[in-house]
Protein backbone atom coordinates (compact mmCIF):
# COMPACT_ATOMS: atom_id res chain seq x y z
CA UNK A 1 0.00 0.00 0.00
CA UNK A 2 1.21 3.48 -0.85
CA UNK A 3 1.38 6.10 1.88
CA UNK A 4 0.84 8.81 -0.71
CA UNK A 5 -2.60 10.44 -0.76
CA UNK A 6 -3.78 12.21 -3.91
CA UNK A 7 -5.61 15.53 -3.60
CA UNK A 8 -7.40 17.57 -6.34
CA UNK A 9 -4.87 20.41 -6.21
CA UNK A 10 -2.49 21.73 -8.90
CA UNK A 11 1.24 21.16 -8.72
CA UNK A 12 3.42 24.05 -7.63
CA UNK A 13 5.38 24.03 -10.90
CA UNK A 14 2.30 24.89 -12.95
CA UNK A 15 1.99 28.47 -14.16
CA UNK A 16 -0.94 30.63 -13.18
CA UNK A 17 -1.73 34.31 -13.82
CA UNK A 18 -0.29 35.51 -10.51
CA UNK A 19 2.82 33.40 -9.93
CA UNK A 20 5.13 34.72 -12.65
CA UNK A 21 6.20 37.62 -14.81
CA UNK A 22 6.46 37.40 -18.59
CA UNK A 23 9.40 39.05 -20.37
CA UNK A 24 9.16 39.47 -24.15
CA UNK A 25 12.52 40.27 -25.69
CA UNK A 26 13.50 41.76 -29.06
CA UNK A 27 10.56 40.74 -31.22
CA UNK A 28 11.80 43.23 -33.82
CA UNK A 29 12.08 43.39 -37.60
CA UNK A 30 15.86 43.25 -37.88
CA UNK A 31 16.04 40.26 -35.54
CA UNK A 32 13.27 38.47 -37.43
CA UNK A 33 14.91 38.82 -40.86
CA UNK A 34 17.65 36.32 -39.98
CA UNK A 35 15.45 33.99 -37.94
CA UNK A 36 15.35 30.63 -39.74
CA UNK A 37 14.42 28.08 -37.06
CA UNK A 38 10.73 28.98 -37.27
CA UNK A 39 8.57 30.43 -40.03
CA UNK A 40 8.06 34.18 -39.55
CA UNK A 41 4.27 33.89 -39.82
CA UNK A 42 4.19 31.17 -37.16
CA UNK A 43 6.53 33.16 -34.95
CA UNK A 44 4.31 36.24 -35.11
CA UNK A 45 1.23 34.12 -34.51
CA UNK A 46 2.76 32.53 -31.41
CA UNK A 47 3.93 35.91 -30.14
CA UNK A 48 0.40 37.24 -30.57
CA UNK A 49 -1.09 34.25 -28.75
CA UNK A 50 1.08 34.60 -25.64
CA UNK A 51 0.79 38.39 -25.63
CA UNK A 52 -3.00 38.37 -25.78
CA UNK A 53 -3.15 35.60 -23.18
CA UNK A 54 -0.85 37.46 -20.79
CA UNK A 55 -2.71 40.73 -21.26
CA UNK A 56 -6.10 39.06 -20.82
CA UNK A 57 -5.05 37.20 -17.68
CA UNK A 58 -3.31 40.34 -16.38
CA UNK A 59 0.11 38.71 -16.11
CA UNK A 60 2.74 41.35 -15.28
CA UNK A 61 4.66 41.68 -18.56
CA UNK A 62 7.85 43.44 -19.58
CA UNK A 63 8.37 44.45 -23.21
CA UNK A 64 11.98 45.13 -24.09
CA UNK A 65 13.80 45.98 -27.30
CA UNK A 66 17.40 46.51 -28.37
CA UNK A 67 18.44 49.59 -30.38
CA UNK A 68 14.86 50.12 -31.50
CA UNK A 69 15.34 53.53 -33.12
CA UNK A 70 18.86 53.13 -34.48
CA UNK A 71 19.04 49.58 -35.81
CA UNK A 72 16.58 46.81 -34.91
CA UNK A 73 13.24 48.46 -35.63
CA UNK A 74 9.87 48.36 -33.86
CA UNK A 75 8.50 45.52 -31.79
CA UNK A 76 5.91 43.34 -33.52
CA UNK A 77 2.57 45.12 -33.57
CA UNK A 78 0.88 41.86 -32.53
CA UNK A 79 2.59 42.33 -29.16
CA UNK A 80 2.30 46.07 -28.65
CA UNK A 81 -1.40 46.06 -29.61
CA UNK A 82 -2.04 43.63 -26.75
CA UNK A 83 -0.44 46.11 -24.32
CA UNK A 84 -1.58 49.52 -25.59
CA UNK A 85 0.40 52.39 -24.17
CA UNK A 86 2.91 50.21 -22.32
CA UNK A 87 6.48 51.51 -22.32
CA UNK A 88 9.06 49.51 -24.24
CA UNK A 89 12.32 49.24 -22.33
CA UNK A 90 15.03 49.81 -24.94
CA UNK A 91 18.54 48.51 -24.25
CA UNK A 92 22.05 48.41 -25.62
CA UNK A 93 22.94 45.11 -23.93
CA UNK A 94 22.34 41.80 -25.69
CA UNK A 95 21.68 40.26 -22.29
CA UNK A 96 18.46 41.80 -20.97
CA UNK A 97 19.48 40.86 -17.41
CA UNK A 98 22.41 43.29 -17.60
CA UNK A 99 20.11 46.27 -18.18
CA UNK A 100 19.49 48.21 -14.96
CA UNK A 101 16.11 49.57 -16.10
CA UNK A 102 14.78 46.10 -16.85
CA UNK A 103 16.05 44.74 -13.53
CA UNK A 104 14.40 47.64 -11.72
CA UNK A 105 11.04 46.57 -13.16
CA UNK A 106 11.74 42.87 -12.44
CA UNK A 107 12.32 43.75 -8.80
CA UNK A 108 9.26 46.02 -8.67
CA UNK A 109 7.06 43.18 -9.99
CA UNK A 110 8.59 40.90 -7.38
CA UNK A 111 7.84 37.49 -8.88
CA UNK A 112 10.35 34.67 -8.25
CA UNK A 113 9.28 32.92 -11.46
CA UNK A 114 10.07 34.41 -14.88
CA UNK A 115 8.83 33.31 -18.31
CA UNK A 116 10.94 34.38 -21.31
CA UNK A 117 10.30 34.49 -25.05
CA UNK A 118 12.03 36.37 -27.86
CA UNK A 119 14.75 36.57 -30.50
CA UNK A 120 17.33 35.15 -30.78
CA UNK A 121 17.20 32.09 -28.57
CA UNK A 122 20.97 31.65 -28.34
CA UNK A 123 21.67 35.25 -27.33
CA UNK A 124 18.68 37.26 -26.17
CA UNK A 125 17.08 34.35 -24.29
CA UNK A 126 20.10 32.36 -23.11
CA UNK A 127 21.65 35.44 -21.49
CA UNK A 128 18.81 36.41 -19.15
CA UNK A 129 17.81 32.78 -18.53
CA UNK A 130 21.22 31.73 -17.25
CA UNK A 131 21.59 34.99 -15.32
CA UNK A 132 18.18 34.71 -13.65
CA UNK A 133 18.69 31.05 -12.78
CA UNK A 134 22.03 31.85 -11.13
CA UNK A 135 20.33 34.51 -9.01
CA UNK A 136 17.75 32.03 -7.73
CA UNK A 137 14.78 32.68 -10.03
CA UNK A 138 12.70 29.91 -11.56
CA UNK A 139 12.74 30.25 -15.34
CA UNK A 140 10.41 29.00 -18.06
CA UNK A 141 11.00 29.51 -21.78
CA UNK A 142 8.26 29.51 -24.43
CA UNK A 143 10.30 27.68 -27.03
CA UNK A 144 7.98 28.08 -30.02
CA UNK A 145 7.85 31.83 -29.41
CA UNK A 146 11.63 32.00 -29.71
CA UNK A 147 13.70 31.77 -32.87
CA UNK A 148 17.29 31.78 -34.06
CA UNK A 149 19.47 31.98 -37.16
CA UNK A 150 19.26 28.21 -37.61
CA UNK A 151 17.48 25.20 -36.17
CA UNK A 152 20.83 24.08 -34.77
CA UNK A 153 21.34 27.38 -32.94
CA UNK A 154 17.83 27.31 -31.47
CA UNK A 155 17.96 23.68 -30.35
CA UNK A 156 21.42 23.92 -28.77
CA UNK A 157 20.32 27.06 -26.92
CA UNK A 158 17.20 25.36 -25.59
CA UNK A 159 19.24 22.33 -24.52
CA UNK A 160 21.75 24.55 -22.75
CA UNK A 161 18.99 26.33 -20.81
CA UNK A 162 17.26 23.08 -19.87
CA UNK A 163 20.56 21.69 -18.61
CA UNK A 164 20.88 24.78 -16.43
CA UNK A 165 17.40 24.27 -14.97
CA UNK A 166 14.98 26.15 -17.23
CA UNK A 167 11.60 24.60 -18.04
CA UNK A 168 10.36 24.62 -21.65
CA UNK A 169 6.73 25.23 -22.60
CA UNK A 170 4.92 26.09 -25.83
CA UNK A 171 2.67 29.03 -26.65
CA UNK A 172 -0.62 27.16 -26.59
CA UNK A 173 0.45 25.27 -23.49
CA UNK A 174 1.21 28.58 -21.78
CA UNK A 175 -2.28 29.95 -22.39
CA UNK A 176 -4.11 26.75 -21.49
CA UNK A 177 -2.08 26.45 -18.30
CA UNK A 178 -3.27 29.91 -17.31
CA UNK A 179 -6.90 28.87 -17.89
CA UNK A 180 -6.54 25.28 -16.67
CA UNK A 181 -10.23 24.76 -15.88
CA UNK A 182 -13.04 25.38 -18.38
CA UNK A 183 -15.37 26.06 -15.46
CA UNK A 184 -13.53 29.35 -14.91
CA UNK A 185 -16.18 31.27 -16.79
CA UNK A 186 -14.64 34.71 -16.27
CA UNK A 187 -11.80 33.84 -18.69
CA UNK A 188 -13.49 31.16 -20.80
CA UNK A 189 -14.43 33.47 -23.68
CA UNK A 190 -11.02 35.13 -23.52
CA UNK A 191 -9.17 31.83 -23.84
CA UNK A 192 -11.33 30.32 -26.56
CA UNK A 193 -11.39 33.63 -28.44
CA UNK A 194 -7.58 33.80 -28.51
CA UNK A 195 -7.43 30.14 -29.51
CA UNK A 196 -9.86 30.69 -32.39
CA UNK A 197 -7.76 33.56 -33.69
CA UNK A 198 -4.22 32.33 -33.05
CA UNK A 199 -4.54 28.67 -32.05
CA UNK A 200 -4.05 27.08 -35.47
CA UNK A 201 -5.80 23.76 -36.02
CA UNK A 202 -6.96 23.70 -32.40
CA UNK A 203 -8.66 27.04 -32.96
CA UNK A 204 -10.32 25.77 -36.14
CA UNK A 205 -11.68 22.85 -34.14
CA UNK A 206 -13.20 25.22 -31.60
CA UNK A 207 -14.83 27.27 -34.36
CA UNK A 208 -16.26 24.13 -35.97
CA UNK A 209 -17.59 22.64 -32.74
CA UNK A 210 -19.19 25.86 -31.57
CA UNK A 211 -20.68 26.69 -34.96
CA UNK A 212 -22.01 23.24 -35.82
CA UNK A 213 -23.02 21.90 -32.42
CA UNK A 214 -22.97 24.83 -29.99
CA UNK A 215 -20.33 22.89 -28.06
CA UNK A 216 -18.95 24.24 -24.80
CA UNK A 217 -15.94 22.82 -22.92
CA UNK A 218 -17.34 23.76 -19.52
Amino acid sequence: MSNITATPTPGSQLLNPTNHALVLIDFQSQMAFATKSIDAVQLRNNAALISNAAAGFKVPTILTTVAEKSFSGPMFSEITEAFPGQELLDRTSMNTWEDANVIKVINAIGKPRIVFAGLWTSVCIVGPTLSALEQGFEVYIITDACGDVSTEAHERAVERMIQAGARPVTSLQYMLELQRDWARTETYDLTTGIAKKFGGAYGLGIIYAKTMFGAHEG
